[in-house]
């Protein structure tokens, strides 16, 4: 089918492809699934071209086989590991009056060239934050509108050029060729978050295999985005060097047992209270675990991570975008308890944990965590709700039938005090993890930004 498109998320821990198409409805009918264990992949890396390309293939070909298409080009999920966010702007003149989609792609490519972008990283994303036409009030949707000049302030999402052209290649090896490239944290947002929070501002955390990506989005862009290199395989670890047990043990321990959960021993009499596990190096024997002295090694793992993502939040101040409340995916959200922990984590700001979008279909089960970015490439290429923006390849995204979101993504930002930074500094600096306690009234690069903006409107 000559509109079937090929998604790839590949995850540290699965690489799933999917073959998919709009059908005469507009409606997304999937055609084909694959899916493997990911190996040449560390915290969101490639590291392993090879071995990476072998299990791309994989799921490349089963899906490709079951949908009885072939295609050349994918769409592919990149991780947040290796990427940076800023903010410019851009004012074109109108010649003909009324505004066209070339003006709206020349005003935001106009954004894109005022943007101090890092000679080693590529532009993935170029979000409009707000149009304005002459002198009057900030819209989404400038099109066929009357004016002599259209101006745009943007959100520039960048990855490293050595990991994109990593993934590049490890596609390239099975004769495929990137399409465009979409950020993981912008496709879990797409597939989990609805209307209402989308005009409130939220958080979309993906708490994952290896790794935990965490975005803000308000209105049609991202606000802010960064990575934790820390995930649901750290709870086994801190399990294997805790007990001394093999890795396989301290995984089946996590997958069967993991609660956040207080235990109550007069709960259940019936209940299994107690496990034995294999020593390490010396699996014939075994020792027997209390439950209890397991769960409060889940717990620190899970509550260093949540608090590092708050303190991320708070220092960088795009938690004062978030209104719409925090919205937990990714598999480590399996965990009972989890959402309580975050509650009291993330203090008054709602809490809730989402599934994606369900896509009907014959084939798999999108309707669980894990499936939050592939669900978002789809949506993204087939049937996305943002308005305008340049994509990877710097082409013109626009609304196909897409809802047009209200005028609220410049809410928040005008009641910011000035200050005088530029609007083009960088928005996070994925450095070495460090856990800072929150700055009370401290300004951050993002609030600066956001302070800039609010004196040009």
């Amino acid at each position: 089918m000559n509109n079937s498109i090929l998604a790839i998320d590949i995850g540290t821990t699965n690489i799933i492809a999917i073959v998919a198409s709009n059908d005469y409805s507009n409606k997304i009918n999937i055609l084909g699934v694959g899916q493997t264990k990911s190996e040449g992949i560390k915290k969101g890396n490639i590291v392993d071209i090879d071995k990476a390309s072998q299990c791309i293939n994989d799921a490349v070909a089963t899906a490709t086989n079951s949908s009885g298409t072939q295609t050349s080009k994918a769409v592919v999920s990149i991780s947040g590991a290796n990427t940076k966010t800023l903010m410019s702007n851009g004012v074109v003149n109108i010649p003909s009056g009324q505004i066209t989609h070339n003006d709206i792609k020349q005003v935001l490519k106009m954004a894109l060239y005022n943007a101090q972008v890092i000679s080693d990283y590529e532009v993935i994303h170029v979000l409009p934050i707000f149009f304005r036409v002459d002198d009057g009030t900030t819209i989404t949707n400038p099109l066929n509108m009357n004016g002599s000049r259209i101006e745009v302030s943007v959100n520039i999402i960048t990855a490293k050029k050595t990991s994109l052209t990593n993934v590049r290649n490890a596609l390239k090896q099975v004769n495929l060729e990137v399409d465009k490239f979409v950020l993981s944290g912008y496709a879990n947002a797409i597939s989990t978050l609805n209307d209402d929070q989308k005009k409130l501002g939220a958080a979309v955390i993906n708490l994952g295999g290896t790794t935990s990506q965490f975005v803000v989005q308000k209105g049609s862009t991202i606000l802010y985005n960064d990575f934790l290199p820390i995930g649901s395989e750290n709870i086994t670890h801190d399990i294997v060097s805790t007990f001394h047990t093999p890795y396989s043990a301290a995984n089946m321990i996590k997958k069967q047992y993991a609660t956040l959960l207080p235990y109550d021993a007069n709960e259940n009499e019936n209940s299994i209270k107690k496990v034995k596990l294999p020593l390490l190096g010396n699996e014939s024997e075994s020792k027997e675990i209390s439950l209890e002295q397991i769960q409060p090694i889940i717990h620190a793992r899970i509550e260093e991570t949540l608090s590092i993502i708050y303190d991320r939040l708070v220092d960088s101040a795009a938690i004062e975008s978030i209104d719409g409340g925090i919205v937990l995916t990714g598999g480590m959200t399996y965990i009972p308890g989890i959402k309580e922990l975050a509650t009291e984590i993330f203090k008054d700001i709602p809490v809730r944990i989402s599934n994606p979008k369900n896509i009907q279909n014959g084939y798999i089960n999108f309707n669980i965590p894990t499936m939050s970015t592939i669900v978002g490439l789809l949506l993204y290429e087939l049937d996305c709700d943002n308005v305008f923006e340049l994509d990877s390849n710097t082409n013109l995204l626009q609304m196909n039938t897409r809802k047009q979101t209200d005028d609220h993504a410049m809410s928040d930002i005008k009641e910011i005090k000035n200050n005088k930074h530029d609007s083009s500094e960088s928005l996070n600096n994925i450095q070495d993890i460090k856990k800072s306690k929150p700055k009370e009234g401290k300004k951050s690069l993002f609030s600066s930004a956001l302070d800039k903006m609010a004196r040009w409107i």
